[in-house]
């Protein structure tokens, strides 16, 4: 039997903690993850307009094969800055790959398009770094859902997106986890909602219990082509041991929990990412119990989606309604 982990968030997987920090006056913010020790990651994009850092890095042919953190940022090219803020923060805790007596923080990162939604973006200095300090120190096992680090300034196409995050714990006791910024050109509601379309994945009232009201998806809804840039960027997390490959075919397979959740998903306006991060405090799964890791990688992915956006909450200034709203809870 399927279940959630304590808390419902990617800090179930042991040793992972979630730092953030937003700016509602600049609408946007980062979210870091961060290991009490390295961990292996991989990654693979989707979306047609990815930015991103230190990818290259994750491809299972390279030497590297744990980081240190990822970082996942507002800003578009401009909150790449938020990796070398958190970089900077770690080497000064003496983290990082060691190369003779020096070391040196490995901080993969990916950003999404923010700078369309309202609020201030005429800074004179950028302002990622600052928030990516922020956002590390303030890191641990509880963090906030909605309208929080990355999920700040989030838009989909009809409502307010925001930061998500969702665990489940498999019968053999391994954990997997989610954490997503929702920034689609798609929606994750039907019809304008109140239900979304992960509703057949949800587990328990997470994100309000409404299903999908029987409806799927037959034609194109609408979206926000008209911003050109949007991005859904995430992390899908276990503590199952796997190799930098296998983390690679597990961010791929997290890739369908996007697309059950968002319509349409992985347009040639989004930068649509997923990182993969194992711990490996449980063991290597066979070819079954790696199987089984992907379809639970999909649907947790899925049911984050819908509590970021579920979660969004209202600020001055906005350039949509947010779910709450929309269906009377707010």
């Amino acid at each position: 039997m399927w279940r959630t982990g304590a808390r419902n968030l990617i800090t179930d997987v042991e040793g992972l903690l979630v730092g953030q920090a937003g700016d509602a006056a600049l609408k946007s913010g980062v979210s870091v993850l961060v290991g009490a020790r390295p961990f292996t990651a991989g990654v693979h994009v989707m979306g047609g307009a990815p930015g991103t850092r230190e990818t290259d890095l994750l491809a299972p042919d390279k030497l590297v094969e744990e980081v240190d953190a990822l970082v996942l940022s507002g800003g578009s090219a401009f909150g790449l800055d938020a990796a070398s803020g958190v970089a900077d923060a770690l080497r000064r805790e003496g983290r990082g790959f060691a190369v003779g007596d020096v070391r040196v923080p490995i901080v993969p990162g990916a950003i999404l398009f923010d700078l369309l939604n309202g609020g201030a973006k005429d800074w004179d200095e950028n302002p990622y770094k600052a928030l990516a300090h922020k956002a590390l120190a303030a890191r641990g096992e509880a963090f906030d859902l909605g309208t929080a680090g990355a999920g700040v300034g989030a838009l989909t196409a009809d409502l307010k997106g925001g930061i998500g995050s969702a665990s489940v714990v498999l019968p053999g006791g391994v954990t997997v986890g989610a954490l997503v910024a929702v920034n689609a050109v798609g929606s994750a509601v039907v019809d304008g909602g109140p239900q979304f379309w992960a509703g057949p994945w949800e587990m328990g009232d997470e994100f309000g219990g409404r299903g999908t009201g029987g409806r799927v998806a037959a034609e194109m809804p609408a979206t926000k082509l008209g911003q050109h840039q949007s991005t859904t960027i995430g992390i899908i997390a276990t503590d199952a041991r796997l190799s930098q490959a296998q983390c690679t075919r597990l961010a791929t397979a997290a890739h369908d929990g996007f697309a059950r959740a968002l319509v349409p998903s992985h347009t040639a306006m989004d930068g649509d990412l997923i990182f993969a991060a194992s711990t490996g405090a449980q063991p290597a799964p066979a070819l079954a119990g790696q199987v089984e890791l992907g379809h639970a990688a999909a649907i947790c992915m899925a049911r984050a989606v819908a509590r970021g956006v579920y979660e969004a909450h209202p600020q001055g200034g906005d350039a949509l309604p947010c779910w709450r709203q929309t269906s009377g809870r707010g």
